[in-house]
C-alpha cells in the first residue's frame, strides 16, 4: 500500500497512481520523460535512452521503473530481455557498444551523485565518440530517473514483481509515448 491515497492503485501502480493523484504536476513529469527518452532529433536511439533510465533506475532499485523502463528498452531494441538483463547485471560485458558502456558508466556515476561524474569519464566517452550531447542527455536522464525513482518509492507505491506484467508497457511507450498518457482515462479502458 502506498503511504498516500493514491485512486484505483493496483490500476496504475507506480508512478501511474501517482500522476492520478496529481495531475498538475502529471504533465510536466510526462513531457520531461517525452523529450529525453523519444524525441527523434537525438544521435542516441530511443532504446539507448530508454536502456539508460532502466540502468539507472535498476541502480536505485526501483522496481516500477526499472521494469517499465526496461519493457521499452526491449521493444525499441527488439530484445527478448536477455541484453537488458546482461545490463543490469554486468554492463561492462554485456554486448553492447563501447561508447554505449562509457555512456552508462557517467549515468551510474550521476545516479551515485553529480560530483562523481569525473573529466576522465566525460573525456574517455568522448574518446569512444560521444558528443556533448549524448553526455548531456546522459546526465540528465540519470538525473532525472533518480527524481523519479525516489518519487515512486518514497510514496511507497505498489508495483508488480513479475516481469510478465510490464510486457505490455513497451509497445504502448513506443505507440502513445509519454506526453498523452492520462492516467483516469486509462483507468476507463
Amino acid at each position: 500500500m502506498a503511504y498516500i491515497n493514491i485512486p484505483s492503485e493496483e490500476q496504475l501502480p507506480g508512478i501511474r497512481g501517482l500522476m492520478a493523484f496529481s495531475p498538475e504536476t502529471a504533465k510536466p513529469l510526462n513531457a520531461l520523460a517525452e523529450i529525453l527518452l523519444r524525441d527523434t532529433n537525438n544521435s542516441l536511439s530511443q532504446g539507448e535512452r530508454e536502456l539508460i533510465a532502466t540502468y539507472v533506475s535498476y541502480l536505485n532499485n526501483c522496481t516500477f521503473c526499472q521494469m517499465v523502463h526496461g519493457s521499452a528498452a526491449q521493444c525499441y531494441l527488439e530484445d527478448d530481455g536477455s541484453l537488458i538483463n546482461q545490463v543490469k547485471k554486468d554492463m561492462l560485458n554485456a554486448p553492447i557498444s563501447a561508447k554505449l558502456k562509457s555512456l552508462l558508466t557517467i549515468a551510474g556515476a550521476t545516479q551515485k551523485g553529480g560530483k562523481n561524474v569525473t573529466k576522465d569519464h566525460i573525456e574517455s566517452a568522448k574518446a569512444l565518440g560521444a558528443t556533448d550531447k549524448e553526455i548531456h542527455d546522459t546526465v540528465l536522464i540519470s538525473a532525472a530517473f533518480c527524481m523519479f525513482n525516489r518519487y515512486v518509492d518514497g510514496l511507497g507505491t505498489w508495483a508488480p514483481q513479475e516481469a510478465s506484467a510490464y510486457l505490455d508497457r513497451g509497445p504502448r511507450i513506443r505507440d502513445e509515448g509519454y506526453a498523452n498518457f492520462d492516467p483516469i482515462a486509462y483507468i476507463k479502458r
